[in-house]
C-alpha cells in the first residue's frame, strides 16, 4: 500500500524530525534518532527510578544527566516517566511525587517551590484530527508552564499548552485544559477557578 502524499504542514522540508520537533513543527515520532533520544531518556529514568529510597542522593547525578535543568534542594520521588528528559526543567525547593508522567515533546517549565501531588500527568504531544497524518504518525506538541509555588493535587492531568500562574492550586484528579491565572483554586474537568487566594 503506497503512503498517500501529505500536504504541509506534514510534507518533508528538509529539516530533521528532531529539528521539527524543537521547533514545534510537525514531525514523525518513530523517527530513528528521536527513538534513540526516547531509549536513553527512559534508561536514565528506569535507573532513577530503581534506587532505594536510601540511594536517591546517587539518584541526583542521573536527573542531571536526564533533566534540561534540575534547580537545588528539588526532590523527584520514583518512578519517573519522561519522554526525552532534555524539554524538562524544574526550578529549586520543589517537590515531586511517585508517578509523575512528563511526555515533554515541547517544554515543560516548572518553577520554584511547586508541589506535584502523586500520580500528575504534563502531557505536551498533540496528534492531527486528520485520519491519513495521524496514520503516518505524524504529531506535534505545545509548552506547558507551571509557575513558582504551584500545588497540583494527585493525579492533575495538564493538558498541551497550558500555562499555571504563580500561587495556583489545582484540585486531585481536575483535568487543566486551558490557562489558570495565578493565586487561585481550581477543580474539575475541566478545571474551573472556584476562589481567589
Amino acid at each position: 500500500m503506497d503512503t498517500p502524499r501529505l500536504d504541509p504542514p506534514y510534507a518533508d522540508d528538509g529539516r530533521s524530525m528532531l529539528e521539527r520537533m524543537r521547533a514545534g513543527d510537525p514531525y514523525v515520532a518513530d523517527d530513528p534518532d528521536l527513538a534513540e533520544a526516547s531509549l536513553t531518556a527512559r534508561d536514565l529514568a528506569a535507573a532513577y527510578s530503581a534506587l532505594s529510597p536510601r540511594q536517591q542522593h546517587l539518584g541526583r547525578h542521573l536527573l542531571e544527566q536526564l533533566l534540561g535543568h534540575i534547580g537545588d534542594e528539588t526532590e523527584i520521588r520514583a518512578p519517573l516517566y519522561v519522554d526525552y528528559g532534555f524539554n524538562i526543567s524544574i526550578g529549586a525547593r520543589s517537590f515531586v511525587n511517585h508517578g509523575l508522567t512528563a511526555l515533554d515533546v515541547a517544554a515543560i517549565t516548572i518553577g520554584d517551590d511547586v508541589q506535584i501531588g502523586p500520580g500528575v500527568q504534563l502531557l505536551t504531544p498533540t496528534h492531527p484530527v486528520e485520519p491519513e497524518p495521524r496514520r503516518a504518525k505524524w504529531e506535534a506538541a505545545l509548552p506547558i508552564t507551571l509557575g513558582d509555588n504551584v500545588w497540583l493535587g494527585g493525579g492533575v492531568v495538564v493538558c498541551p499548552g497550558v500555562t499555571i500562574g504563580d500561587d495556583t492550586v489545582v484540585g486531585a484528579g481536575s483535568v487543566v485544559a486551558r490557562d489558570l491565572p495565578a493565586g487561585v483554586v481550581a477543580v474539575g474537568n475541566p478545571a474551573r477557578v472556584v476562589k481567589h487566594l
